[in-house]
């Protein structure tokens, strides 16, 4: 069940083609931002991959490649999802998100399964909202 919704973040993301993964087109995509998570204010850095299969549906990892910080320290986060690229020239990804700290005003994170949608517009414009998965 969805239960409350945890975050939201707003970030610029730059997209670089990476070698082919066999027939599939693989993308490495870095991303700023700042927003808030459980009421804390942060700034987010991931990086995360994704490949393109041939009907044109994504599939990306974020493999604790990403990194939250507050004001009394870090956040680390793995992701992953499924995606699509949009109309309009960006990209739209749902999935599952796992943070890690040790910050005592985000630490209920620990243990926590979020699921999160990511859209991104063609000028690199995007947002990440997550929600607890109870």
């Amino acid at each position: 069940m969805l239960g409350e919704k945890i975050a939201e973040i707003k970030a610029t993301a730059v997209t670089k083609i990476l070698p082919a993964n066999g027939s599939k087109p693989r993308f490495e995509t870095a991303t700023e931002g700042k927003g808030t998570v459980l009421g804390v204010e942060v700034t987010a850095m991931t990086t995360y991959w994704s490949e393109m299969d041939a009907d044109g549906t994504l599939y990306g990892e974020c493999p604790n490649q990403g990194v939250l910080m507050s004001k009394d320290g870090p956040v680390t986060i793995i992701a992953n999802g499924a995606g699509r690229l949009t109309e309009d020239g960006g990209a739209s990804f749902r999935g599952s998100a796992f943070f890690k700290t040790a910050v005592p005003s985000l630490s209920r994170l620990n243990g926590m399964c979020l699921v999160h949608e990511w859209d991104v517009d063609a000028d690199g414009n995007g947002t990440w909202n997550l929600w607890e998965w109870k």
